[in-house]
């Protein structure tokens, strides 16, 4: 994992727009609150569709949350088979607050502008 004081991975400090924009790719899947699952994979979709040719930062932010948030899918959705057993519905307590707790990190790091990795990620998206 990148130390504290690291710069963006390009050498090159991101500009304040592109904090921005890295800090809105990982928390745009709090729109998977609004348009439940699905939701979680489109915020971030967007934000790497439209910012990816424009910033290697923001792109690699993007397609971190992108990743992240797909395995989070796919977790929620082996929660939700597995709640016929009632063992879903604690792991999937556990799956929302690591998603919370990991998302917030990762978009205080993009706007800090470090480069971040979430720990528990399929690199589905490269």
């Amino acid at each position: 994992m990148d130390g504290p004081n690291l710069p963006a991975a390009s050498g090159v400090a991101p500009t304040e727009n592109e904090r921005t924009w890295g800090m809105l790719a990982h928390l745009s899947a709090l729109t998977g609150l609004v348009i439940p699952l699905a939701g979680i994979v489109l915020g971030p979709l967007l934000v790497w569709l439209a910012r990816r040719e424009e910033s290697a930062f923001v792109a690699d932010h993007a397609k971190e949350a992108l990743n992240f948030n797909i395995s989070v899918l796919l977790g929620a959705l082996a929660c939700m088979l597995l709640m016929l057993v009632f063992v879903g519905f604690l792991l999937g307590t556990a799956l929302f607050v690591a998603w919370l707790v990991l998302m917030l990190v990762a978009a205080i790091k993009a706007s800090e502008g470090h480069p971040y990795r979430y720990p528990f990620a399929l690199r589905l998206v490269k």
